[in-house]
């Protein structure tokens, strides 16, 4: 056999994969994969594949978490590939299951008939049968995981409480790089504190190991009061560590830098006459999820079970063993729901957490939750980022283009730079520090240059990446990556170079590209949203494009904005080619989430500092866009054949573009910095004049 999924050559049990369960009268197909819910709906996405490479109704599937002891390793869910890459891998297992059990029995046989197979069967070494026509793929399939959540049944992993359970919390540094000094001798106080007169120091329990502190109790409402209590009593070493949080631009382009080289054609333009140059930034982001990160943890004479809502669960396992000198085997991580993300937050940090909590309390369950400040401000940090294009116009055409971005690495994640990169590994008396942020390969997109290169016709190229690399933030994987700021900076720079040769942006981009179905979503984008109708007074119309990963789907979005004394995005009209889709409304979800987080990030969002201690701690410090501001979100997909591609990246970048320029055409003046607050966006008013 030939051009074997690679998911299935990597897991070629059949056990790995699928499993029957349920009652003799109503057996179900478990249907084991490696990629996670994260609230994104791919367990109802992967569940219509699986329905259709089966040859079963969707009702006798029952799709089964991530767990490093039963499922099959797929690496991170992440960079929009899960479908991609999994749609190949069940489609291989349906039809090998197809060709040994035979559907065209009633199902209940065929079911039992799967359960007799081989769970130890190599799926490599038998020829499956040819795909059937589809029947749930391509239909708005009710998505899985939304009755539990909206009647409020317990699904996630805050809701878990096994026999037993204990509750954590840790506590973290006021400052990056700042040391514990001491902890009183014979804490909990036990004579004339808070905790003593409430009985509660005879509840809790002090977990140390080197500077990690964190505390165990019975009651939850104990631990916090705990938390509190050792918050005021503890001491730390403090050092001054952050840079300008006024001057990021010029803060990213100093220090050291890893080159980044991706393309350098002879002739490029540089610095110089007849040469439009512009730079534009974005700062520090936070996932900032609607709740903080948590985990559950138990550990016995056999090893730890670990449940993580951590994207990456084999990834977070093999770091977990080599933190604690253990062998992997006897570590277990099952996925289960919290609140998401995309990109890689505090997930992995608080499973560690809550496995050293479990370690002095064996046998018992604790269930530790992160705090909001801690959420806020000791997870993952998006890189700020800043770029710098110049292009040179020639009767209306561009006929050179450079681009240079300087970024902090876009990849932390346990494991990835050969190091567990947990967060309080670094914090124990045997400390494992954290490495450097690093960069994903070219090959899976890269970090800093994903998307730098322009979808359009531009003559000779030159891009350049400047990963710096002594950063004293943490700086992680955030939906679409560097895509983000690249993408908004080409497009508002298209934009420009549109102005300056006195061209509609549409018409000028339409100029400049060949691939059609790329030019199909900038038209069809146009005109669903009325481009050549005037729009009303102190309002203006922007659009943006992109292609994700520049392999991935193409996305064009309109923004209609309002501006007086905000910027307020009314909406958005978003077009978008993902191949062939698996569940419309799914992918129309992706879409319209994307979107709307983009807005977000667009006007709000940006993480303070002084020059010790991040300030974002809650939703006035790190605002973030509210739902009566979220605008009106229309989607539109293309009827495609081709090869189905991730929706949840694709509208990241171009949204944030679609308001800048449409900020443009109201106002007359460029705003090159995120966000587009009031401050900015008078700022940019003042320097215009």
């Amino acid at each position: 056999m030939t051009d074997l999924a690679p998911h299935v050559v990597t897991n070629p049990r059949l056990g790995s994969w699928v499993a029957v369960a349920g009652g003799a009268e109503s057996p179900v197909v478990e249907v084991r994969v490696g990629k996670a819910e994260l609230g994104q709906g791919i367990a109802t996405a992967l569940a219509q594949l699986a329905a259709d490479a089966l040859e079963l109704p969707l009702d006798r599937i029952r799709m089964v978490a991530p767990h490093t002891a039963l499922g099959p390793d797929q690496g991170l869910t992440a960079g929009s590939l899960s479908v991609l890459q999994t749609g190949p891998a069940l489609a291989h297992v349906g039809g090998v299951v197809r060709a040994l059990a035979g559907p065209t029995c009633p199902v209940e046989e065929y079911v039992a008939r799967i359960a007799a197979l081989d769970p130890g069967l190599d799926l490599t070494t038998v020829a499956p049968l040819a795909p059937v026509a589809a029947v749930a793929v391509g239909r708005s399939e009710p998505r899985l995981d939304l009755p539990d959540k909206v009647l409020g049944r317990p699904r996630f992993l805050a809701d878990l409480r096994p026999e037993g359970l204990l509750h954590g919390r840790v506590l973290r540094p006021p400052s990056v790089g700042a040391a514990l000094r001491s902890v009183p001798d014979g804490w909990p106080p036990r004579d004339g504190s808070p905790l003593a007169s409430s009985g509660t120091e005879a509840r809790v329990t002090l977990v140390r190991d080197g500077s990690f502190v964190g505390v165990v109790g019975e009651r939850e409402a104990d631990v916090d009061r705990a938390l509190e209590q050792l918050r005021r009593d503890v001491t730390w070493d403090e050092r001054d560590l952050l840079p300008d949080a006024d001057d990021l631009p010029g803060w990213l382009r100093s220090g050291t830098h890893e080159e980044v080289p991706v393309l350098d054609e002879e002739d490029a333009p540089g610095p110089g006459p007849g040469v439009v140059e512009a730079s534009y930034s974005r700062p520090f982001l936070a996932h900032a999820s609607i709740a903080p990160s948590a985990g559950l943890a138990v550990w016995t004479e056999a090893g730890v079970h670990v449940s993580s809502h951590s994207q990456g669960i084999h990834g977070l396992r093999d770091a977990i063993a080599a933190t604690l000198d253990l062998e992997p085997a006897t570590v277990v991580v099952e996925h289960v729901e919290n609140a998401g993300c995309y990109g890689h937050n505090a997930a992995d940090d608080a499973a560690f957490d809550a496995v050293l909590l479990a370690r002095a309390v064996p046998g018992r369950p604790v269930l530790l939750r992160w705090t909001r400040p801690d959420e806020l401000t000791w997870g993952p940090l998006a890189p700020a980022m800043t770029a710098t294009l110049r292009a040179r116009l020639d009767g209306g055409r561009i006929t050179g283009w450079s681009h240079d971005v300087w970024s902090t690495g876009h990849s932390a994640r346990p494991g990835y730079a050969g190091q567990p990169g947990l967060l309080a590994g670094a914090d124990l008396a045997a400390p494992l520090p954290l490495p450097p942020s690093t960069d994903p390969p070219p090959a899976a997109g890269g970090g800093t240059t994903r998307n730098a290169l322009p979808a359009y016709d531009v003559g000779p190229r030159r891009v350049v990446g400047h990963r710096k690399t002594d950063s004293p933030l943490r700086t992680s994987a955030m939906r679409a990556l560097g895509a983000h700021l690249n993408v908004f900076a080409i497009e508002s720079f298209m934009d420009e170079l549109a102005e300056t040769a006195g061209v509609d942006p549409v018409a000028f981009r339409l100029d400049h590209l060949t691939d059609l179905r790329a030019r199909h979503v900038v038209a069809e984008a146009a005109r669903l949203a009325g481009w050549d109708d005037e729009p009303p007074e102190d309002t203006g119309r922007g659009l943006a494009y992109a292609r994700y990963k520049d392999r991935g789907a193409h996305c064009a979005i309109v923004a209609d904005v309002e501006v007086t004394d905000e910027v307020v995005v009314r909406r958005l009209v978003v077009v978008a080619d993902v191949g062939r889709v698996v569940n419309p409304d799914g992918a129309r979800n992706q879409l319209e989430g994307g979107a709307t987080q983009a807005t977000s990030w667009t006007l709000k969002e940006r993480m303070g500092f002084d020059s010790r201690r991040l300030l974002g701690t809650d939703w006035e410090a790190y605002p973030v866009l509210r739902f009566s501001e979220a605008p009106e979100v229309t989607v539109h997909l293309v009827d495609s054949d081709a090869p189905s591609t991730g929706a949840g990246e694709a509208a990241q970048g171009p949204t944030s573009a679609a308001i800048a320029n449409a900020v443009h055409r109201a106002l007359g003046v460029r705003v090159r910095d995120l966000p587009l607050t009031h401050d900015a966006v008078v700022r940019a008013i003042e320097q215009s004049d």
